[in-house]
């Protein structure tokens, strides 16, 4: 659960700094919002969530 929390707040964040930046506008954060929704919806939610936990702990794992 941690995990996923930080990603959509890394994710939150990205997506402010290119609103604000105007790289990013309002009409494609929805649409991307709406992405995400349809996605976990499908028979693709358990393996992008398996990928999403993978990479997680492979970074977590990386001593500098």
């Amino acid at each position: 659960m941690a995990v996923s929390i930080s990603v959509v707040l890394l994710l939150l964040i990205m997506a402010v700094i290119f609103v604000r930046n105007g790289a990013l506008k309002i009409s494609h954060a929805l649409v991307c919002v709406l992405l995400g929704f349809y996605l976990a919806s499908t028979s693709m939610a358990p393996t992008i969530h398996s990928g999403l936990t993978a990479t997680a702990e492979l970074v977590g794992s990386l001593r500098p």
